[in-house]
């Protein structure tokens, strides 16, 4: 390994740490980093270990809202409650509804709806 691959290396490692500290906040991880966001995507996209290491810490985080979220369930937050019932209670019938008014100035609308097979 020639010393830019090896600098490389070094650079994702720093990144990947930097991810875990600031909650997988990429703006946050590049500063602490010194590393630009760019080159970040670039290595997301092209290095398949470096995505599995980032996705691996945005799961970890999910995780961790989760129980944050759970908690607050369980000490009565009507708000969390309503959250939670809200995005993983939908299919139990509680999703809000929404009415979406489309106007367009006298012009025709089309829509086109696919049914499948």
């Amino acid at each position: 390994m020639d010393n830019e691959q090896k600098r490389t290396q070094v650079n994702k490692q720093k990144l990947i740490e930097a991810l875990e500290s600031s909650l997988g906040i990429v703006t946050e991880a590049c500063e602490k980093a010194e590393l630009s966001r760019t080159q970040h995507y670039k290595w997301y996209k092209e290095d398949e270990d470096y995505r599995k290491a980032v996705d691996s810490i945005e799961n970890k985080f999910i995780d961790f809202a989760e129980t944050h979220l759970k908690n607050q369930i369980e000490k009565g937050s009507t708000q969390a409650t309503t959250f939670f019932l809200r995005t993983r209670g939908r299919k139990r019938g509680y999703a809000e509804k929404q009415d979406i008014d489309i106007t367009s100035g006298n012009e025709p609308i089309k829509i086109n709806i696919n049914l499948g097979d």
